[in-house]
């Protein structure tokens, strides 16, 4: 018989037993009876719950390093015995995360705080889509580019207009051209001022 399904047996077992044949008392068969639950759970799932406490996040002093797939979203200036504690997290769509905290692959940066994280200022991470507006500064994901801008966006720093590439597409001046397109014309009042490029097929 499989392992993870031995505490049901050993539980249906437990109940079968006539009254007064043993010594254990209904308190006794309870405790049995959850602990045996408790471990065919542990069975299935595979997770301990010092495994599932580390999912939801831990502080940590400065200059500890960030594990991979983690962002920073809070501050201690006091914690750490005054040396300053960060709270890391597994990274999530729409999240607020502290000014220096890492950005993870496949995320951008939509909005700014510039006192959130204790006053330290904050940055809204989201999964990249096509067409979202983006902090100036934010990673644009490969085969995007920027084909606008408004100056006063993100609270006052900027912020430009992510899309997938597709043939003949104006891009803003400074945009990264995706692999098999090219330059061809250029206008000097596209994409609010700053400049923009007609992207076509190579």
């Amino acid at each position: 018989m499989d392992r993870q399904f031995r505490p049901w047996w050993s539980l249906r077992r437990l109940a079968s037993r006539t009254p007064g044949t043993d010594r254990t008392t209904l308190g006794g068969r309870i405790a049995a009876a959850v602990a045996a639950v408790a471990l065919l759970v542990a069975g299935l799932t595979g997770v301990t719950a010092g495994e599932a406490a580390a999912r939801d996040g831990k502080w940590s002093c400065s200059g500890a390093p960030v594990p991979d797939g983690w962002v920073i979203t809070g501050y201690d200036r006091n914690g750490c015995q005054g040396a300053g504690s960060w709270y890391q997290q597994p990274v999530k769509d729409g999240i607020w995360t502290c000014s220096g905290s890492p950005i993870v692959s496949g995320y951008v940066i939509t909005n700014y705080d510039r006192n959130g994280c204790t006053g330290i200022g904050a940055w809204y991470h989201q999964l990249a889509q096509d067409g979202r507006w983006t902090c100036a500064g934010s990673p644009i994901p490969a085969g995007y580019v920027t084909t606008n801008y408004n100056r006063t966006g993100c609270n006052g720093i900027g912020s430009w207009y992510q899309q997938q590439i597709r043939n003949r597409m104006w891009a803003c001046s400074g945009s990264p051209i995706p692999p098999g397109y090219r330059n061809t014309t250029f206008s000097s009042t596209g994409c609010n001022g700053v400049g923009a490029w007609l992207m076509v097929r190579t």
